[in-house]
């Protein structure tokens, strides 16, 4: 009995300091180990979606020939004032950092962690122009670790579209 004592006290004490150590660290630095957590650009067009349930895809279906896990809306906005109401979307939510922008195709990349852990999943957004002065636009959440996300991945994109049709009038 004494002995199972001891050893649920030194397993207890191992996981207090490995708490410890990834507190003091930051959970940045720690999975830093297992590489950048941005994981790059994206091309929506030649897009190969993984094996693995870890990433999720919004994207209009003449632009992407991965399959799309929700399908966007069509905005009766400009592509640029799209833009423009999707960064209010970003500005509404926590642990997020604008890691790339380019003004020549209109795509941003983010990184956001999750709130407990810090796990950082990469995000690339791109917008485009329609006829009629219409916009839509394409957004890939993938999880730099991991096999599943538990479908956190898909949740973000369904809630950033619900607060972006808040934000710019959907085209009928």
């Amino acid at each position: 009995m004494n002995f199972w004592l001891g050893i649920a006290g030194v397993v207890t004490l191992a996981l207090l300091a490995l708490v410890g150590i990834f507190i003091i660290t930051g959970p940045e630095r720690i999975w830093n180990i297992f590489g950048p957590p941005d994981l790059g650009a994206i091309s929506f067009e030649t897009l190969k979606r993984r094996s693995t349930p870890n990433d999720a895809l919004a994207c209009p279906t003449d632009i992407c020939s991965a399959k799309s896990d929700i399908i966007p809306p069509l905005f009766s906005v400009s592509a640029g004032d799209l833009q423009l109401a999707f960064s209010n979307v970003i500005a509404s939510e926590e642990r997020m950092t604008k890691v790339e922008a380019t003004d020549r195709d209109r795509t941003e990349r983010y990184i956001q962690r999750s709130r407990l852990m810090g796990f950082p999943d990469t995000i690339v957004v791109r917008f485009f122009e329609r006829p009629g002065g219409r916009s839509t636009l394409a957004l890939y959440s993938r999880s730099q670790l991991g096999r599943s996300d538990f479908g956190v991945n898909r949740a973000r994109i369904a809630r950033w579209l619900e607060k972006l049709t808040m934000q710019a009038p959907v085209s009928n």
